[in-house]
């Protein structure tokens, strides 16, 4: 027990590793979340008026969790703090339900695990959704394995997972429900209650498509295999997303022929492969997004959501095979591949962010600041929020979206002074497509202004113009985003 201790400390101080090895965690929305923390402060300091804060009960544990290690350490270090802590739960919660799965701790599948808690979910900054998935994993593993009362304190962590995200919330207690109505059912008519779950996704599909505007995935369903965790900043992820898919198929495939004659092997992969064919038929029958008639913008990217769940019952899977040193290796050298593209790319967005701190420090405080940063050729990781996070304690990010879609606690009044109120206005801001109203200035603009795309510049602008009309987007050929030049890039050019 002594030992498992010491090795669990140090496989969590290597996890950790990514959060701290730059000055700022590069992680999409995150810097979203950290502003719209310290607008929070300026609410409750009365210093923001025509701003207020929202009472609901979803989508904010993480927003609760920067704010109030903030109030007591600051925002910088808060953030390092709260973002290691969902990693832990997420990656730890992970590693529990595997263990639930496997009945034993799946070592050997840590290297995976590392990469899935930092795969696309992460990049995007979605920390709500995070956490709530972490907190389910915890849950279901309890449940899993569990006695009666132990299943019982499982099931509080419903509310928890659901303060953060509703989605986690919904995957625990419907995969307890599903093993609970697994143990119950007789052997034989077991698959009686995957097929009651594949047709209760059916008509879903159809009640929803009746009642509700939905919208399709933009990427073939085939793609939402759980490797699109690992498809992050450019074409070169598909390095290590194809090796650990074809490493994973050459574990289980070593398996089967190192077990063939054991009759009963075939059962511990069982419930783990029914739980995936359910999340694929969720990716089929779901939509991408809803449209709800309480929020003005989509409940947008659940199918891509999903995949985090799916990455993560391939290692269930995967624990029920013989744990092998070579299992260990294989992944283990993925691994090594995937976080030092991963250590390069944050390295040059910090230095873009650096560069933005640079920019709004050459401007008078208080400014209303607009962005249209576009991400890099083949990446699928959004970094305009880099202003949101540049602007803390001394400009306003005009175009944050998080008031304007009415889905988190910081709420804007039409002709607050701070953001924009209309979805529609921030999503045209950050395309680079809004057109400036006299009420909006004085503002500037942070645009692209090399055909490197990492070069940034800041302007002032004028009524009447799209805020991004000078704008230059990157015309990168390569999947990365090459290495930044702060020497030379323009900071502090008014244009």
């Amino acid at each position: 027990m002594h030992h498992h201790i010491w090795k669990c400390l140090a496989i969590s101080a290597a996890v950790l590793t990514p959060c701290f090895w730059h000055r700022n965690i590069e992680a999409g929305d995150l810097g979203s979340h950290l502003y719209n923390a310290w607008l929070a402060q300026l609410i409750h300091h009365g210093e923001a008026p025509g701003l207020w804060i929202a009472r609901q009960w979803n989508n904010v544990l993480f927003d609760f969790l920067l704010s109030g290690l903030g109030s007591i350490f600051g925002l910088r270090v808060a953030e390092k703090i709260a973002v290691s802590l969902a990693v832990l739960v997420f990656f730890w919660g992970a590693f529990a339900l595997v263990c639930a799965a496997a009945r034993r701790a799946p070592w050997f599948l840590v290297p995976l695990l590392a990469m899935i808690s930092y795969g696309w979910t992460f990049e995007l900054g979605f920390f709500n959704y995070y956490i709530s998935l972490g907190l389910s994993f915890f849950g279901i593993a309890i449940f899993w394995r569990g006695s009666a009362r132990e299943r019982l304190g499982s099931l509080a962590l419903a509310p928890l997972a659901f303060l953060a995200h509703p989605l986690g919330a919904i995957w625990l207690v419907g995969i307890a429900v599903y093993l609970g109505l697994w143990e119950i059912v007789p052997p034989r008519f077991r698959i009686s209650v995957l097929l009651a779950v594949i047709g209760m996704l059916v008509a879903l599909h159809f009640f929803l498509a009746r009642y509700f505007i939905m919208d399709s995935p933009d990427e073939p369903l085939y793609t939402f295999t759980g490797a699109d965790q690992f498809l992050l900043f450019g074409a070169r992820y598909r390095i290590p997303a194809a090796a650990a898919g074809l490493f994973i198929v050459i574990v289980l495939a070593a398996d089967a022929v190192h077990r063939r004659r054991e009759l009963a092997f075939w059962k511990y992969y069982r419930i783990p492969a029914e739980l995936l064919l359910v999340l694929a038929v969720a990716v089929v029958a779901l939509p991408d997004g809803i449209h709800l008639p309480q929020y003005p913008a989509a409940v947008a990217l659940l199918t891509e959501r999903l995949t985090s769940i799916t990455a993560v019952l391939f290692c269930c899977l995967l624990g029920a095979a013989r744990p092998r040193r070579w299992h260990l290796l294989g992944f283990g050298a993925i691994a090594a591949v995937f976080f030092s593209f991963l250590f390069q790319d944050a390295a040059v967005i910090n230095r873009m962010e650096a560069n933005v701190e640079r920019l709004v420090r050459t401007i008078p405080r208080d400014q209303r600041v607009m962005a249209t940063i576009v991400t890099f050729p083949g990446s699928r990781v959004l970094i305009q929020h880099i202003v949101d996070r540049a602007c803390i304690e001394h400009c306003f990010s005009y175009g944050n979206y998080e008031p304007a879609t009415q889905q988190f606690r910081v709420r804007a009044r039409l002709g607050n002074p701070y953001v924009m109120t209309n979805d529609r206005d921030t999503a045209a801001m950050e395309e680079g497509f809004y057109s400036v109203r006299p009420q909006d200035l004085p503002a500037w603009q942070i645009y692209q202004c090399s055909l490197a795309g990492t070069d940034l510049c800041i302007r002032p602008l004028g009524a009447g113009e799209d805020n991004d009309e000078t704008g230059v987007h990157p015309g990168i050929q390569a999947g990365a985003p090459p290495k930044t030049n702060i020497s030379a890039a323009p900071a502090g050019s008014n244009q």
